[in-house]
């Protein structure tokens, strides 16, 4: 899969997140909204990396399931990226 297409995929996966590639080839992904002090103590973070696509999915998984999104917690995509457009 090309590199463009991770990039699109994840970030219709993950909408509350930016998601970038670095020119190093480290990717990563910054939230939209500030945390809270309750998820600042859950371990959540506004800024995570990965070596690759597949890891950079998994943290973002950690990171909602720490931040209390049940549809992270389910395994359920279709809930976390919200409806579909029109």
């Amino acid at each position: 899969m090309s590199f463009d297409r991770h990039l699109a995929d994840i970030a219709r996966e993950f909408p509350q997140w930016t998601i970038w590639r670095s020119d190093a080839g480290r990717w990563w992904a910054t939230r939209h909204q500030p945390l809270s002090d309750a998820q600042r103590d859950a371990g959540c973070a506004m800024t995570i990396d990965a070596d690759d696509p597949e890891d950079l999915r998994e943290r973002l998984r950690e990171q909602e399931i720490r931040a209390g999104d049940p549809a992270a917690a389910a395994g359920d995509p279709e809930r976390r990226a919200g409806p579909a457009p029109s």
